[in-house]
């Protein structure tokens, strides 16, 4: 059952005053970043938050909503082809390495309506370890089911051909969570985003921009610039870019047309 949550949006209200500095990735881990560096996380969102960064993608987990706060992959040509093909096992699991009162359980999203959404998807994912990585519960999200299934595999797709016709593009998605909203939680406190957020720099075009889709069944979506996704999410999610770049969207390119319908029929 969904629980309005309007104490917990004092806890996530955005503060522009106070912002983090950018950081290096952790060792290891710097190929899933554009020039090597994280996203640059508003300094009040940084609590009970931690690093994973898994073979082929890298996240930033809040504690306090359960769900990622960015997830981080450079997709290249080379990537997509390899996972071209790849049978998926649905291994959804628990992210034993976060502390349980931080972490989603399996039994957060059972009977709750909403779909264990990824965030870096495991179609991106070029062999078997690193698809098992993408369905830990640290990447995903409360999903509307024809947003996931549908919209949002769409947009998956039309970025994969994007990042075999320019040869690679850097990925970072994650969950909106506006100061003003009434917040609602499935499970033990895993928060519901309002919207999800896709954003794409293309280095073959120079240019970058973002998805940024409301978390309804309704398909959705309108392309935005880096500079306003930054102002939504408090979360610059390429800091090496120049602001002439951040603040002149690309066209991104429209879904693709999904490969099964939506387990929803009646849009509720």
């Amino acid at each position: 059952m969904l629980k309005q949550l309007a104490s917990l949006i004092s806890v996530l209200v955005i503060a522009l005053a106070s912002s983090a500095n950018a950081e290096p990735a952790p060792q290891g881990c710097s190929e899933h970043f554009l020039g090597g560096e994280m996203p640059n996380v508003d300094a009040n969102r940084t609590q009970r938050t931690q690093v994973i960064c898994f073979s082929e993608y890298a996240l930033l987990h809040s504690g306090q909503t359960k769900t990622p706060i960015w997830s981080a992959e450079h997709l290249t040509r080379a990537r997509v082809e390899d996972a071209d093909g790849m049978t998926r096992h649905n291994a959804f699991h628990a992210e034993r390495s976060l502390p349980p009162d931080d972490r989603a359980e399996l039994s957060d999203y059972a009977g709750s309506g909403f779909d264990r959404g990824h965030m870096s998807p495991s179609g991106d994912m070029p062999n078997l370890q690193a698809q098992k990585e993408s369905f830990s519960l640290a990447n995903m999200v409360p999903q509307a089911p024809c947003n996931n299934e549908v919209l949002w595999e769409g947009i998956e797709s039309a970025i994969r051909t994007l990042a075999k016709a320019d040869d690679d593009v850097f990925v970072v998605t994650g969950p909106v969570y506006p100061s003003d909203a009434q917040l609602e939680q499935i499970g033990n406190g895993v928060i519901i985003p309002t919207d999800l957020f896709k954003a794409i720099f293309d280095p073959a075009r120079n240019q970058a921009a973002a998805y940024l889709s409301p978390n309804k069944n309704e398909l959705e979506w309108r392309n935005v610039s880096i500079a306003d996704l930054q102002q939504l999410i408090q979360v610059d999610v390429f800091p090496t870019l120049s602001q002439e770049i951040k603040t002149t969207p690309m066209t991104l390119p429209g879904p693709e047309a999904p490969r099964f319908p939506c387990r929803v029929h009646d849009g509720g």
